[in-house]
């Protein structure tokens, strides 16, 4: 999920030439480790919580519970890193393809940003 979060990222900043240049594609790649790093530890702590409150479960709710934690977890950090740093709002984009959000076009407009 870590190199999901943050290739979607680079797409965005890319696609939208906000925050690209140099200095972004620096922040992009010292970022990569500690985005996958993060979701990493994100997702054991949602897998060993999720463990921890289905001791005495049934079988079904022992085994799904925990994941579920992992994945709304995940998916949730995931979302934060592309709204706050994949779409930076009002940075001066180049390309023309994207609003003065950095939204491109392509992201549903049912998930907010």
């Amino acid at each position: 999920m870590g190199c999901a979060a943050w290739s979607l990222t680079v797409w965005a900043r890319a696609y939208c030439d906000a925050g690209y240049d140099a200095g972004g594609r620096f922040e992009l790649n010292f970022l990569l480790p500690l985005v996958v790093g993060c979701e990493a530890l994100v997702g054991l702590v949602a897998w060993a919580i999720g463990r921890r409150l289905v001791v005495r479960a049934p079988t079904t709710v022992r085994v799904s519970l925990p994941t579920l934690l992992v994945v709304v977890a995940t998916v949730s950090s995931a979302w934060w890193l592309f709204a706050t740093r994949g779409t930076l709002n009002g940075y001066p984009g180049d390309s023309g393809l994207c609003p003065v959000s950095n939204v491109p076009p392509q992201w549903p407009e049912w998930i907010p940003t």
